[in-house]
């Protein structure tokens, strides 16, 4: 297919980060002419990469200044939508209403012949959400998918599980009409992406080790205490003989030296929802919490007092007791492989929710927040976090692409980028529609 798009067609790049779509429709013979963003630190690695691309900054003041276009590509933001967020939606007064600055923009250029834009899976979620944006771009003369199409770079072979959205369409007139007749482009019509992204896969152990580098800087190596932490945590899971509680592990749900009746009538610290929705930090017993925490705090409790005269010993050996809140809770996701027993064969991850251990097949999600994933290095013998020229990898960036010398600034642009390969697919399938002559039109 990619001889099929191969002549040079033109492109923005809005939302534009530091370049994934440039990268994956460059790749396939688009010419951008133009990029928007506003983050200063991702304009720099922009403009390192792609000198020659001017960028205009903020759209939403400057999208007047764009040129001429053959296709609009772009990642609105997805803070709206996304987890992390209030998931407001297009109810959002800023962020949310960047969708219609791309539907201003489209009715100011008919020229317009394809749409390519991604977001979190989460604005799939909600079918009022979906139905504005099918709504909106069909009103515009656009056939779009009929439902969101969401895929993960695992589907294409790439070891990180990254389920998101994507938006495509077509301008009516450039359409075969042939290949698409009823206003939509339907999953069927995608082929290979047909009923993609259901599928979460836990085999293909060890796959993560693909995209690691031979080297590595010396700053992807464990401090200390994250090397005392995670051997103390390993150590656990042997004097336990690595039963499993049913729950992640946290210390503090222990009761660690107190008896059942000092353990029930103690208050815990608590995060609960005012009448708007916000969170706010308090403490409550037991007896106060939701079923749901209620049951998470006594599973501890319980794996505690089957241990005690053994993890009484591991908590002063180590001095768990005194560590921050994120290294007091461990949660191990490998129990269905038995004969995992350290963390070669393992992902992990210091998380603000403690420490996460799964199974070596896929990397969790790059995202904007530094929790960089670990593993073990099988060629250096080490276990270490991913470079940013791994993390890179898992994006499917270019080898030769640019990255910032600061660490916490790449891995975060990366967790906020696209992944290269899966936008090249998706556009070949959605040229893949058009017909032979759909430059000229």
């Amino acid at each position: 297919m990619k001889k099929a798009i191969r002549n040079s067609f033109t492109f923005v790049d809005l939302f534009a980060g530091i370049g994934g779509f440039h990268q994956a429709l460059s790749s396939l013979g688009g010419i951008c002419v133009s990029a928007s963003e506003i983050n200063k630190e991702a304009i720099i690695v922009y403009k390192n990469n792609f000198p020659e691309t001017t960028i205009i900054g903020d759209i939403t003041k400057n999208w007047e200044e764009l040129p001429k276009f053959d296709v609009l590509a772009g990642g609105f933001p997805c803070q709206p939508f996304s987890k992390a967020g209030n998931q407001q939606g297009f109810e959002d007064e800023t962020s949310g209403n960047l969708f219609y600055t791309l539907v201003d923009i489209l009715k100011a250029h008919p020229e317009c012949k394809f749409i390519i834009l991604e977001n979190v899976k989460n604005l799939a979620d909600k079918s009022e959400n979906w139905e504005v944006i099918r709504t909106e771009l069909k009103q515009l003369n656009f056939y779009i998918t009929e439902d969101p199409l969401i895929l993960s770079p695992t589907q294409f072979g790439i070891p990180q599980l990254r389920e998101r959205v994507y938006i495509l369409g077509i301008r009516k007139d450039v359409r075969d009409g042939e290949k698409l007749k009823n206003g939509f482009i339907h999953m069927a019509d995608l082929g290979d992406f047909n009923n993609l992204g259901k599928s979460k896969n836990t085999c293909n152990r060890g796959l993560a080790h693909s995209i690691l580098e031979m080297n590595y800087p010396k700053e992807c190596e464990l401090s200390i205490q994250e090397h005392k932490v995670l051997n103390a945590w390993l150590e656990f899971k042997y004097i336990t003989k690595f039963e499993k509680a049913g729950v992640p592990i946290w210390l503090d749900f222990f009761g660690y030296n107190l008896t059942d009746d000092e353990f029930y009538n103690k208050s815990f610290h608590h995060t609960t929802k005012d009448q708007n929705g916000k969170q706010i930090k308090t403490t409550a017993k037991i007896s106060e919490m939701p079923k749901w925490k209620k049951h998470f705090i006594e599973k501890n409790r319980d794996f505690y007092i089957r241990h005690k005269d053994v993890l009484d010993i591991w908590v002063e050996k180590h001095d768990m007791i005194s560590l921050p809140l994120i290294y007091k809770k461990f949660e191990w996701n490998c129990g269905e492989y038995d004969d995992i027993i350290d963390y070669s064969q393992t992902i992990i991850q210091f998380r603000q929710s403690g420490i996460r251990v799964k199974v070596d097949n896929y990397f969790p999600t790059l995202v904007a927040i530094n929790n960089t994933p670990i593993i073990f290095d099988n060629n250096n013998k080490v276990l270490r976090k991913i470079s940013p020229r791994e993390a890179a990898n898992l994006q499917s960036f270019k080898k030769d692409f640019i990255l910032p010398s600061n660490f916490s600034t790449i891995y975060k642009q990366l967790g906020n980028a696209v992944n290269v390969q899966i936008v090249e697919r998706v556009f070949e399938k959605l040229c893949g529609f058009a017909v032979l002559n759909w430059r000229e039109l």
